[in-house]
């Protein structure tokens, strides 16, 4: 990868609003795919997911020489490990805001059960946590319930 990371994530840390952008800040939840490739330098991206928690920040690299979508954009944690990519659908629209020098902040959501969430605010500031998903107590198979004995 040709981008230089560090000055990525240093722009990520900006977080005043770029005055010829000038747009509201927009907030939203994204899903990260790509999970199952292997990174070019050996990396796991399902290892590295696993070692993110929920408010760990990452940031979105631009790749407009990219041979599957000169839209797409990688996102990266903490580590500066590519964990994947934004989706197809959202790509055109994320990658023109990072290409017209929108400030953003973006940070580890939540390890969703297909794939990872994360969480991004363009506009300036941090994006907010949204609450917890209310998930119903699962009953006990009495096949879980074995004596093994002493």
């Amino acid at each position: 990868m040709s981008v230089d990371v560090r000055a990525m994530f240093r722009r990520c840390a900006d977080l005043s609003p770029n005055p010829e952008v000038g747009a509201a800040p927009r907030e939203l939840s994204l899903a990260i795919v790509g999970l199952d490739h292997p990174n070019a330098d050996g990396s796991n991206r399902r290892f590295e997911v696993a070692l993110c928690e929920p408010g760990h920040p990452v940031c979105l690299v631009p790749e407009p020489k990219n041979p599957v979508d000169p839209h797409a954009v990688a996102v990266l944690s903490m580590n500066q490990i590519q964990l994947g990519y934004i989706p197809f659908e959202r790509s055109g629209w994320i990658s023109t805001l990072l290409s017209a020098g929108e400030r953003y902040e973006a940070f580890f959501q939540d390890h969703g059960r297909c794939a990872a969430i994360i969480r991004v605010r363009f506009g300036g500031g941090p994006p907010t946590m949204p609450a917890p998903r209310y998930t119903p107590p699962q009953p006990i198979d009495p096949a879980d319930l074995v004596d093994w004995g002493a």
